[in-house]
């Protein structure tokens, strides 16, 4: 597997762009071949953080600019989502599932979206950036990486890789 495989994308500070971030995310997830229970996961969580960075981070501002990184880690997918805005205190965004919270304001619930869906979520640079992780299970990256060393060792065996072998 290739961990050390990068994958970039800078979009303009506008909504018009979320397009843009979604066909990125799925052409990440046919290229990998990340399977359907964790794509809903990402794409939402991976969207609802460039809106956020879009709206609360760059002010909508559409001169500044939002960064994605992908990058595969031995702890999973990461999705890194910068904007170019002051950051913030996530200790003061209040938790939108407190009962006795005002559930008329709205503050909180991107944040409580990303945070439910990755399996972790982690804040850098004064709030600037989240840093969005998804875990694959074992069983499916073992098996992926087997498929994969697999299909290597015959490509440098020049075995024919379209018809798999009988195992006896």
């Amino acid at each position: 597997m290739m961990l050390d495989k990068l994958h970039h994308l800078t979009i303009p500070s506008h909504i018009n762009n979320i397009h843009m971030v979604e066909r990125f995310v799925e052409d990440l997830c046919d290229y990998y071949n990340i399977n359907n229970n964790y794509f809903g996961n990402i794409l939402t969580a991976v969207t609802e953080a460039v809106e956020n960075a879009i709206f609360h981070g760059n002010k909508h501002d559409s001169s500044k600019k939002v960064y994605l990184k992908f990058e595969i880690k031995p702890e999973g997918y990461s999705f890194k989502i910068k904007d170019q805005g002051d950051g913030f205190n996530l200790d003061t965004i209040p938790d939108p599932t407190d009962i006795h919270g005002d559930f008329s304001k709205t503050e909180g619930r991107g944040l409580y979206i990303m945070k439910s869906l990755a399996d972790s979520a982690i804040f850098h640079d004064n709030g600037t950036c989240v840093e969005l992780i998804f875990t694959v299970s074992s069983i499916t990256r073992q098996l992926s990486d087997d498929r994969i060393n697999t299909y290597l060792k015959n490509i440098k065996n020049n075995q024919d890789v379209s018809k798999p072998k009988n195992k006896e």
